[in-house]
């Protein structure tokens, strides 16, 4: 909190201005600037007299209470290298300082250069608790005030200060001896320039650092309107930044015609979040400690979806390094979503389709406005450097020049920056700072192409289908055009009938290589394409096993049931009762090794089912290769086991036939008993037939199912198609379930 504190003291006053903390451990350091002014009776007027810098440690105690120490005066430590570097009249930053990753202390300071009026900001430092402190070697320029610090990345310190009343953030790797203006950190921050030429500026006046859901983010309050519609700020808003992607909270904080909040600082400590704010006007003020634990859990929500959305597209083989924005399938009323939940595009008259939407005439379009003031300038980096790609399709040849997509600006014109149109010659045109120019390259309707946009610094680029169609190096930077990048706009030209789906954006340039790979429905068809032929494969082959199956086991039965009737009426065995057992004991083996012939045939059948799952994913020709060899196998496997039980049957029936017997009965009872013993083995034989038949059945319904969830599966190109698709694998597989089911009561009954 940025307060000045009086003291009164034998016709002397003592100021305290602009305390800053470190808490580190049990410690506490509170760097103050300080000044005495003295009254002069004569001149009826207050002259100051002294000013210093003054750091209290306090240690924290059992009982919570912070003992103080003796104000330690750091002018003695750095006075030697202020003077050599022309600067005088220290005073602390405000809010709070910064532990380092190795330990070091830092606070920032404000300094008055000598001989002039100005002030500048550096910073102090300890290495060693506290006990020495260092000046920095370099300085931000001058004018450059109110200076907020944290550290990033290990070993460098962001800034950020006033400039003339202007936000800008700086950085330095090597302990402030050199800064460097970072217009890529903290973009939004930065001075805005509006259509009338003013400069608008949100100060920040919060910064910290803070480690949420595992990921590492910068915090900071700023000031604005309600609305985003008004040049009045009287809200306080929370943002935060991994810097990559930007989110919005809020407002946190509102003021009243009373009350005004004059400065606040964000506090976040064992998972808990807090603002303290002090309010009030120029007669009086007062401090208000407000928990946020809404806004953490909403900051937590939104940092699990960014690592949810770049994990899915990692999958798919779309860079996500730099992806800050994603529009696909996801919208509502009047908009089309972005999955990072940053800021949605305004849709006016469109068709939605799947990803995307269809343009029809020039009521129909979309505007993204990532930097637009009435949404609080969300994606600032745009103005520096941005790739835009969009999966588009040209649905009928127009009348005249149609704009398909493009960057445009904020001023009286709407200005395309970087932009893409196509004519009715089919010619593709590009668009550079409102100039266009057509090309050779010509485009089909009703075919689909992935087309790229990218800016960097002065210099733009067009891109279809990962082929450069256009590009200049002589685009005006911000500073020169005054005019921020606002938005994308997607169709909305006299003529148009496109369709827009997938579009991605990113803060930096991408390669030829990156741009072949975002949002690769061509890959993807390929990949779904094989899954599905090996799918019909599997299908093809379990139903010739399963009819195979059935021809032999029908043929074999009569055969089996032939030779047993005519056996049974040659044969005089007297051992009926032997023979029987020995027939029982037979096809119980027969059945036992048929049910375990089965159980592994269905183990190598699902075994080979994930063998072509994984080869399916390779390339085109060595997967549909491995696709037949898995599935040959699997049928040479289903084969076997059909045989192999009907055959070991076979066997054991026909050595039954052949025992001895011993003719101690008379000939009549041993036809019966022989007679008797025949009808069971072919009751066995045909109980074994059937489960043949069921368990080909079962094979071949069990992998219909199974194709068509891994199938599903790797088919969806939706990410948020994977909450239905474990659903439709649950119903696919009782419905398997429930098929099989009823097969067997028809079984039974036609047994009956």
């Amino acid at each position: 909190i940025n307060v000045t504190v009086q003291e009164k003291h034998n016709n002397r006053l003592r100021f305290a201005y602009r305390p800053t903390t470190i808490a580190k451990g049990k410690n506490v350091f509170v760097l103050v600037g300080n000044s005495y002014q003295k009254y002069y009776p004569s001149m009826k007027r207050w002259i100051k007299v002294s000013q210093g810098l003054d750091l209290l440690v306090g240690e924290a105690k059992q009982d919570k209470v912070i003992q103080w120490g003796e104000p330690n005066p750091l002018l003695p430590h750095i006075e030697p290298s202020a003077k050599r570097r022309g600067v005088k009249e220290f005073l602390g930053g405000g809010g709070s300082g910064v532990v380092m990753e190795d330990g070091t202390l830092v606070f920032p300071v404000t300094a008055r250069k000598k001989g002039k009026k100005y002030f500048l900001s550096m910073i102090i430092y300890s290495k060693d608790d506290g006990k020495n402190w260092v000046l920095s070697q370099g300085m931000l320029p001058v004018g450059c005030t109110d200076p907020l610090i944290v550290e990033w990345e290990q070993g460098q310190l962001v800034m950020v200060a006033k400039c003339d009343s202007l936000s800008k953030v700086f950085e330095s790797r090597d302990m402030g001896a050199t800064w460097t203006e970072a217009v890529r950190t903290l973009t939004r921050v930065h001075p805005r320039f509006l259509a009338n030429f003013l400069q608008l500026d949100w100060s920040v006046a919060s910064l910290t650092t803070a480690t949420i859901a595992g990921k590492k983010v910068m915090l900071y309050t700023q000031r604005g309107s309600p609305s985003g519609t008004t040049a009045q700020d009287t809200v306080l808003y929370l943002w935060f930044t991994d810097n990559n992607r930007t989110f919005r909270l809020g407002p946190i904080s509102m003021d009243c015609r009373r009350k005004w909040t004059l400065a606040n600082t964000l506090l976040h400590s064992n998972d808990a979040l807090h603002l303290l704010q002090e309010k009030g006007n120029d007669r009086e003020s007062s401090l208000a400690l407000v928990s946020l634990t809404e806004e953490l859990k909403t900051i937590t929500s939104v940092l699990e979806t960014w690592e949810k959305i770049d994990s899915y597209l990692s999958n798919s083989s779309v860079p996500t390094a730099g992806l800050v924005g994603f529009l696909s399938d996801a919208s509502g009323e009047g908009a089309w979503n972005d999955a990072y939940r940053c800021v949605n595009a305004i849709v006016t008259n469109a068709k939605k389709v799947e990803n995307g939407f269809k343009f029809t005439g020039s009521e129909s379009y979309a505007i993204w406005p990532v930097n637009m003031w009435t949404h609080h300038y969300v994606h600032s980096f745009v103005d520096y450097e941005f790739t835009l790609v969009a999966t588009v399709t040209i649905d009928e040849v127009p009348n005249e020049s149609v704009p398909l997509l493009g960057a445009g600006l904020e001023d009286d014109e709407s200005t395309t920056f970087v932009g893409l149109s196509y004519t009715t010659e089919k010619r593709w045109e590009t668009v550079f700072d409102g100039i266009t120019t057509t090309h050779s390259s010509a485009w089909e309707p009703g075919k689909e192409y992935k087309v790229a946009l990218m800016l960097q610094g002065n210099k733009g680029s067009v891109y279809v289908d990962g082929v450069l169609v256009g590009n200049t190096n002589k685009l005006p930077t911000l500073r020169s055009r005054r005019h921020d990048i606002s938005h994308f706009y997607f169709s909305g030209g006299e003529n148009s009938n496109a369709t827009v789906k997938n579009v991605f954006l990113y803060n930096r340039p991408l390669d030829a290589m990156e741009l072949k790979t975002v949002d690769d429905s061509d890959a993807s068809e390929k990949r779904v394409g094989h899954l599905f032929i090996t799918f019909l494969k599997g299908i093809g082959n379990s139903l010739s096993v399963f009819v195979n199956g059935i021809g032999y086991g029908l043929v074999k039965f009569w055969e089996r049931a032939s030779n047993s009737s005519d056996a049974s009426e040659q044969r005089a065995d007297d051992s009926s009762d032997a023979s029987e057992q020995r027939a029982d004991d037979s096809s119980d083996a027969a059945e036992q090794r048929a049910d375990d012939s089965y159980d592994a045939a269905e183990q190598r059948a699902d075994a080979s089912s994930d063998a072509s799952e994984q080869l399916a994913g390779d390339s085109s020709d060595a997967a549909e290769q491995r696709a037949d060899d898995s599935y040959n196998a699997a049928e040479q496997l289903a084969g076997d086991s059909l045989t192999s039980p009907m055959q070991r049957a076979g066997d054991s029936s026909h050595a039954s036939e052949q025992l001895p017997g011993d003719s101690l009965t008379p000939p009549m009872q041993r036809a019966g008993n022989s007679s008797s013993a025949s009808e069971q083995r072919v009751g066995h034989l045909f109980i074994t037939f059937l489960k043949g038949i069921g368990n080909s059945l079962s094979e071949f319904v069990n992998g219909i199912g199974y194709g068509l969830v891994k199938f599903g599966k790797h088919a969806s190109n939706s990410y948020n198609a994977s909450d239905r698709r474990a659903g439709d694998s649950s119903t696919l597989a009782d419905g398997s379930r429930l098929l099989l089911l009823l097969l067997v009561l028809w079984g039974f009954a036609a047994l009956c």
